[in-house]
């Protein structure tokens, strides 16, 4: 009979507050991580879970986590608190940084590549596992169903939504089960809280602005010419 799966640490941080180097952190601590990369590179197993999860079917939080034992980014993280009732003996894990940053961050990446994969699929020249992942991040992230309502084009809204989510998460997880955590302050708070050894290396740090950045541009290359300067003019 198979075990059921457990999540051992819940991250309720949005994407772009560290999560992708929580995810190399906390799996160099032995927790095997779920992050919304997860879902970009195998659409086809996640897309159909979470857009069930959006349309307010049960979610299957055990299929979706299965063999992970943390969960950092999005769309994770707008889903902690039925997280927390899942797992009740998780810790929660808030990563934040600063509000003005975290809106640039996102705009000039995942937002930016969302725009591109949009613009494609309206132009018809989107395959079937780009159409697919637009799904999943359309549904989790952008859409009127997902974490960001419709409404990241609107700066100030998203600021208030950014800090409201940080003020309820601090409000609602109980303060023995709560880190909220800047990467910047590297390993010793993070391994203090989950009971770990600190490693013999330095804390990870991923900068993958720049990368995004370099996979948007080798997307918008791989269009046809007359495909890529309507969709540039769209960005």
């Amino acid at each position: 009979m198979p075990t059921e799966n457990t999540l051992d640490v819940i991250g309720a941080g949005f994407g772009r507050t560290g999560t992708l180097t929580m995810k190399v952190a906390l799996e160099k601590l032995g927790y095997p991580t779920f992050h919304m990369i997860e879902g970009v590179m195998n659409p086809s197993r996640y897309a159909p879970l979470w857009v069930e999860v959006t349309q307010g079917k049960r979610p299957n939080w055990d299929k979706i986590f299965e063999g992970f034992k943390a969960t950092v980014d999005n769309p994770a993280c707008w889903w902690y608190k039925d997280l927390m009732k899942k797992y009740p003996d998780a810790k929660v894990v808030l990563t934040v940084r600063d509000p003005e940053k975290w809106y640039k961050s996102c705009y000039d990446t995942v937002f930016t590549l969302h725009k591109v994969m949009n613009k494609a699929i309206e132009l018809g020249s989107a395959d079937e596992r780009a159409l697919q992942i637009a799904d999943l991040v359309n549904s989790t992230v952008w859409g009127p169903t997902g974490c960001f309502q419709g409404r990241f084009e609107d700066k100030e809204w998203m600021i208030e939504l950014f800090k409201s989510h940080i003020e309820e998460v601090k409000r609602v997880v109980p303060a023995d089960k709560l880190l909220v955590f800047e990467v910047k302050e590297g390993w010793e708070p993070l391994c203090k809280f989950l009971g770990k050894p600190v490693p013999d290396e330095p804390f990870p740090h991923v900068n993958d602005t720049a990368e995004m950045q370099g996979r948007i541009d080798e997307m918008l290359n791989g269009f046809p010419a007359e495909i890529r300067k309507q969709i540039e003019e769209q960005l």
